[in-house]
């Protein structure tokens, strides 16, 4: 079974991506060092700690193992281990990228996550 991590952004960064054929991070990514990424757990609280009411934006469902060493788990928030990404995210690791639709009360709306 392969990895399948997470990554919320927006839709018109994600644009750039699609153009350029890699994503290179968000604003946070750049300044950090490394692209953060959520696994199947943890994307839902990402979203509601970072990205709250938000409209605009997308879940990027990537395949971890294609990503190879460069890709580390460390303790992050609540010392749980989160995905980083210590180089650029070759589109052709993407598995799918749906929108992040709010409900009513302007949480976003997940789609079926591998956990």
């Amino acid at each position: 079974m392969r990895s399948i991590i997470y990554k919320i952004v927006p839709a018109t960064l994600w644009q750039d991506a699609r153009d350029s054929g890699e994503f290179k991070g968000a604003a946070i990514d750049l300044t950090d060092g490394f692209i953060h990424f959520s696994t199947g757990d943890q994307a839902k609280t990402t979203a509601a700690l970072y990205f709250a009411g938000q409209e605009g934006l997308l879940l990027v469902a990537v395949d971890g193992e294609k990503l190879g060493e460069a890709l580390v788990y460390e303790a992050s928030r609540g010392g749980a281990l989160f995905p980083h990404l210590y180089a650029t995210l070759p589109l052709d690791a993407v598995i799918w990228e749906k929108p992040l639709l709010l409900d009513a009360n302007g949480n976003h709306i997940f789609p079926e996550l591998d956990r």
